[in-house]
C-alpha cells in the first residue's frame, strides 16, 4: 500500500449549499505540539460529516473549537452562521454536543437525567415534562425511564445522552465517537438514529475510530493527519483514490481461461484458480467494456467481481498508519 496519496483539492470556490459548519485556516497548538495546523471545512446544513483520523490526530481538538470549548490560536470558523470567536453564545445555543465519555448521571433516573437538561436550557416545568416525555419515547427509553442511569446498558447510556443532548433542540450536533465500546446491534441503533436526526433537518458533525460507520453514515469524510486535511469527499470519491481496485474473473473452462488470458493486457493470472484479475475503477463504463470484449471475443466467464479499495485502504495509505489495527482507528 503506498504510503502517499495525492489530496484531495481543498475546498474553494462557490458551494451551492448554505454551510452549518465553515471553517478556515484552523490551527491549534499545544506548547511546542501543534494539533492542528490550518485546516479548512465546509459543511453543508442538514448532512453528515465524518472526521477519521489516527489517535492524537486532532479530530476532538477540532470538536472542542468548533463548540467553542477551546479557544483556536488561528484562523477563523463560523457555527450556525456565528462566529466562534465573537459570538461563541450564539454559537452554543445552536448546537449539542455529545463528548467520547457519557454526560450521563447514573445516580439519577433517566427521566431526571432529562429534567435536569431541560431546567438547565431554562423550560418551564410543563414544556420540560412534554420535551422529556417525547424524547424518552423516541429513544425507547420509556420503560427504563425510572431507573437509575448506572443500571443502563451501554446502548441505554448512549441513547440518553445523545436524548439529553437533543432537549435544547440544536440545529447542529457534534458526536465525538458516539458510539464507542457499543456492540454491534447497539451502534446499528445508533446509526439509525444519527441518520433520523438528519431526516430532521439537523446537521451532524462526527468524529469516529469506526470507518465502516463514516462508510455508513457520512455524506461527505475528511481524514486528518500530522496537523492538516489529507483528504475530503466523499466515501467513493476517496475509494477511488487508492490503487488496488480491480476486476476478477473466474473461468472453468481452461481453454477459455487461456483465450481471455493471452487476449487481455495488464492482467494478473492464476493459473490453478483460473482467474484473471484486471485492474479496474470499478466504474459502470470499464464494467461495460470488460462485458462488451468478452461477448466479442466469444469468451464465457463464469463468475465477475468486482474488488474496490474500502476506507481501511483509504486511511492506511494517506496516514501510512499501517501499524494500528484497524478498528482502533482514533
Amino acid at each position: 500500500m503506498p504510503s502517499s496519496v495525492m489530496p484531495m483539492p481543498r475546498q474553494g470556490g462557490g458551494h451551492p449549499s448554505p454551510a452549518a459548519v465553515s471553517a478556515t485556516g484552523l490551527r491549534k497548538a499545544y506548547g511546542d505540539k501543534t494539533v492542528l495546523d490550518g485546516i479548512d471545512l465546509h459543511i453543508p446544513t442538514g448532512s453528515i460529516f465524518a472526521l477519521l483520523g489516527p489517535n492524537g490526530a486532532g479530530k476532538t481538538t477540532t470538536v472542542k473549537i468548533l463548540s467553542t470549548l477551546v479557544t483556536a490560536d488561528g484562523g477563523q470558523a463560523r457555527v450556525a452562521g456565528h462566529d466562534i470567536a465573537t459570538d461563541p453564545q450564539a454559537v452554543r445555543a445552536a448546537i449539542g454536543v455529545t463528548g467520547q465519555f457519557s454526560a450521563v448521571d447514573g445516580l439519577i433516573t433517566g427521566e431526571e437525567n432529562m429534567l435536569l437538561m431541560a431546567d438547565l436550557h431554562h423550560l418551564s416545568r410543563r414544556e420540560g415534562r412534554r420535551v422529556t416525555a417525547e424524547l424518552l419515547e423516541r429513544f425507547d427509553l420509556v420503560d427504563a425511564a425510572k431507573k437509575p442511569a448506572s443500571t443502563y446498558s451501554g446502548g441505554m447510556k448512549r441513547r440518553l445522552d445523545i436524548a439529553m443532548t437533543l432537549v435544547g433542540d440544536p440545529r447542529i450536533i457534534f458526536l465525538d465517537e458516539p458510539t464507542t465500546g457499543l456492540d454491534p446491534r447497539s451502534r446499528h441503533t445508533m446509526w439509525q438514529i444519527i441518520r433520523e436526526l438528519v431526516t430532521g433537518g439537523v446537521t451532524v458533525f462526527l468524529t469516529t475510530q469506526y470507518l465502516e460507520e463514516a462508510d455508513q453514515l457520512a455524506d461527505r469524510i475528511a481524514v486528518l493527519d500530522d496537523g492538516g486535511i489529507a483528504a475530503e469527499g466523499t466515501a467513493e470519491e476517496l475509494k477511488r483514490m487508492v490503487p488496488g481496485g480491480h476486476v476478477r474473473l473466474r473461468f472453468s473452462d481452461p481453454a477459455a481461461y487461456r483465450s481471455a488470458a493471452s487476449a487481455l493486457r495488464e492482467v494478473q493470472r492464476d493459473d490453478e484458480a483460473l482467474t484473471l484479475q484486471i485492474p479496474s475503477d470499478g466504474s459502470q463504463r470499464e464494467l461495460r467494456s470488460i462485458l462488451d470484449w468478452l461477448d466479442s471475443a466469444g469468451i464465457e466467464a463464469d463468475e465477475l467481481t468486482v474488488h474496490t479499495p474500502d476506507l481501511d485502504d483509504v486511511f492506511f495509505a494517506l496516514t501510512g498508519g499501517t501499524d494500528q489495527p484497524k478498528e482502533a482507528v482514533r
